[in-house]
């Protein structure tokens, strides 16, 4: 290997990592896939990610090493992108791409525009804030506001990806409006859930899925990145918290106390419902490729019934080992019969049991002493579930292996 081979193949891998860590992958898979792409390429690679910084260390036979190391934003899910690449190496394992070809094609992956458009977005912004209100079976009132509140959310992340300064303050921003609007709303439909509808609204802030890969990166023994991503995510919830009751209070002096009378409940088949709904919406806020959305649209019914099923006999909390359980194997076929990266059915079906949810309740109720939705020992409930969701995924990784690596 003539050095300059070592410097493309170093630039190849450098560029891979940075743009996988961008499109959001944990950092054990993400690890782990460098290890494997240096070891094809004949480098010695060692890796630690985190998810702000990156360090890398090539060897080429003990004759020349490269360190690296990178400041890094923490990424954001793009299944499609993830997708996309994962291929890319397959056709370079392959022979069916240069590695020259290989960097051309990254960047162009990593170019791509939104392929859903800011329409198809913003609807999907409403439907999941919808569909989460459906899920906690509150009123059809809750879900109409709660949609509105979504798509109102949706303008400021629009904003915020062409502001710097908007990004800075987008989540306790977009808290505070979310609560002075929904005060303002039960003025005149006063048979909203206030807590509720601020909830469901902003719901696509809430860390539940970011305090999950924290815990799993945890159980890789992956303690840096584990430990930052649940850090990250706690202030994220934090924000979130103080900017939804600073909103109510805003909410409360500018229009008063109001007075709530108990609506219709959803019935159960709206509850049900709300699964696919949501599900849909996923694939769009996590940007998928639309031959990929049946499968992921799959796997949160799989992960939902599944947790249904086994919460009957065994309790909500552990009901979701199962749903995690299954979804995990589902995945892992997914990845085995697709030849494609598990994460991709994974991903959106996990996040229909992450209790990020119950955590923002759990704060609730450990800083005002009031309960939502007659939420009861939620502290216990939060911990059971975490712990349940992170076992389910480990079992099922030993019940069924992907044979892959991301």
């Amino acid at each position: 290997m003539d050095t300059q081979d070592f410097l493309v193949k170093r630039r190849f891998i450098i560029k891979l990592g940075k743009y996988l860590h961008k499109f959001g992958t944990p950092a054990y898979r993400l690890e782990a896939h460098l290890q494997a792409v240096s070891n094809f390429l004949g480098l010695e690679g060692y890796f630690l990610i985190s998810p702000t910084a990156m360090t890398f260390v090539l060897q080429r036979d003990d004759e020349q090493e490269y360190n690296h190391v990178a400041r890094v934003k923490p990424g954001e899910l793009d299944l499609g992108s993830l997708a996309r690449t994962d291929e890319l190496v397959e056709e370079l394992v392959s022979g069916k791409r240069t590695l020259d070809e290989a960097l051309d094609r990254l960047d162009e992956i990593a170019n791509k525009p939104n392929p859903y458009g800011s329409l198809l977005t913003l609807l999907a912004f409403g439907s999941s804030a919808g569909a989460f209100a459906m899920l906690m079976g509150t009123s059809w009132n809750d879900v109409f506001w709660s949609a509105t509140l979504g798509l109102m959310v949706y303008g400021l992340v629009y904003r915020a990806e062409r502001s710097k300064r908007m990004a800075e303050m987008l989540e306790p921003l977009a808290a505070i409006l979310a609560a002075i609007i929904t005060c303002g709303i039960s003025q005149f439909d006063p048979s909203i859930n206030i807590p509720v509808v601020i909830l469901s609204g902003i719901i696509v802030f809430v860390p539940g899925l970011a305090l999950t890969l924290g815990l799993a990166e945890l159980a890789a023994r992956d303690l840096i990145s584990g430990t930052a991503r649940i850090m990250d995510a706690c202030m994220l919830l934090f924000k979130l918290y103080f900017g939804a009751i600073f909103g109510m209070v805003v909410g409360t002096a500018i229009f008063g106390e109001a007075i709530y009378f108990e609506p219709e409940p959803l019935p159960q088949i709206a509850v049900w419902s709300a699964v696919p709904i949501l599900s849909m919406a996923l694939v769009i806020i996590f940007k998928a490729r639309m031959k990929d959305s049946p499968w992921g649209i799959l796997a949160g019914i799989v992960a939902f019934c599944s947790s249904m099923l086994g919460a009957i006999y065994l309790g909500e909390s552990i009901g979701i080992f199962f749903g995690a359980f299954a979804v995990g194997v589902y995945s892992n076929l997914f990845a085995r019969w697709m030849k494609a990266p598990a994460s991709i059915a994974l991903l959106q079906g996990i996040v229909i049991l992450v209790p990020g949810s119950k955590t923002y309740i759990g704060l609730n109720t450990l800083i005002l002493g009031e309960t939502m939705l007659n939420q009861s020992h939620i502290g216990t409930q939060i911990f059971l579930i975490f712990m349940s969701l992170v076992a389910g995924l480990i079992f099922a990784n030993v019940a069924v292996s992907p044979r892959r690596t991301l």
